[in-house]
């Protein structure tokens, strides 16, 4: 397939890129705004950090395999890393329409290091939104030589999404 028709295979998904990145966010945010009384059966921020940690593991996986000429693997790792951060958004949701917010406790340096990375990472949280979604159409409608522009971007992107969501939760659960 000609360049060209991997392009025009792009630009089917481009209306739903541009749903699901604004979407995702100002639901996310609106729901902020809702709470159900309804106690959850397990306590969600550990499990979804975990999830965090094994969706970077994964990534870090996934950049080895397609390093290693292993497209296959790397896209089966893709996939999953997409699933996880789907899980993750659905508990961060759940917890969030259940449960009220937890404030950060710390003081001094620790409060200016703990609120950079909160905020670093829900931004980029948003911002990665899109370019997953692009780099993943730009792989399924096999648009190789875009889609490596583009996960060049994405990739310490998303694996900086992920870790720093960890690294939130490990400051933030003394305080829960």
């Amino acid at each position: 397939m000609s360049n060209q028709g991997n392009i025009s295979n792009d630009k089917k998904y481009d209306k739903l890129i541009v749903v699901l990145s604004i979407a995702i966010p100002l639901a996310v945010a609106a729901l902020f705004g809702i709470k159900v009384d309804y106690e959850l059966p397990v306590f969600l921020p550990p499990i979804y950090a975990c999830v965090n940690a094994i969706t970077a593991f994964v990534l870090v996986l996934a950049f080895i395999a397609i390093q290693n000429k292993k497209r296959k693997l790397h896209e089966r790792l893709m996939t999953f890393a997409i699933v996880l951060s789907v899980l993750f958004l659905l508990m961060y949701i759940a917890y969030h329409i259940t449960s009220d917010s937890t404030k950060f406790g710390g003081d001094g340096v620790e409060k200016y290091i703990y609120y950079f990375v909160l905020i670093t990472h829900i931004v980029m949280s948003i911002a990665v939104i899109p370019f997953v979604l692009i780099t993943y159409v730009r792989a399924i409608t096999n648009n190789i030589e875009m889609h490596k522009k583009i996960a060049k971007i994405t990739f310490p992107l998303w694996l900086y999404v992920a870790i720093t969501g960890v690294v939130v939760y490990m400051m933030i659960s003394p305080y829960y």
